[in-house]
């Protein structure tokens, strides 16, 4: 999916849309893509002349790509984030890297509480992961 077919499914729109591709590659995992091209409006402050995406943009990023995997069980609802665990940030992602993500969804409970579990990678190298939880609204 492009950015376009994304906004079909998310509720996100620009400048919070922030996952540029994905794709379902089973019925509960997903693979998606972030270009950081430099011109983020989250990098104009942090930090100035040292540009490092900030953590809570990378869980943002990854609950997106985890949201991508629920949009068909979510028509008509809203998915909306009731939890954050186990965030480990390893490496930075800078401008021009592209961060891949890998996410799944772990567990259903009672159709409308959903718990995923994501990593988002650059060139390969793990950057971040995280456990996340989600209610259809």
């Amino acid at each position: 999916m492009n950015k376009e077919e994304i906004m079909n499914i998310l509720p996100h729109r620009n400048s919070m849309l922030l996952i540029d591709e994905a794709t379902k590659t089973g019925d509960n995992t997903c693979e998606g893509k972030k270009y950081i091209t430099g011109q983020e409006w989250f990098l104009d402050g942090h930090f100035p002349g040292n540009p490092v995406v900030p953590g809570v943009i990378l869980c943002e990023i990854m609950a997106q790509a985890c949201c991508v995997i629920i949009s068909d069980k979510a028509s008509g609802s809203t998915p909306y984030f009731t939890g954050l665990d186990k965030v480990k940030f390893k490496n930075k992602v800078l401008p021009g890297d592209t961060l891949d993500i890998k996410a799944e969804i772990t567990d259903v409970k009672r159709e409308h509480f959903y718990f995923a579990k994501a990593k988002g990678y650059v060139d390969g190298k793990l950057c971040v992961s995280a456990e996340f939880s989600f209610a259809l609204l």
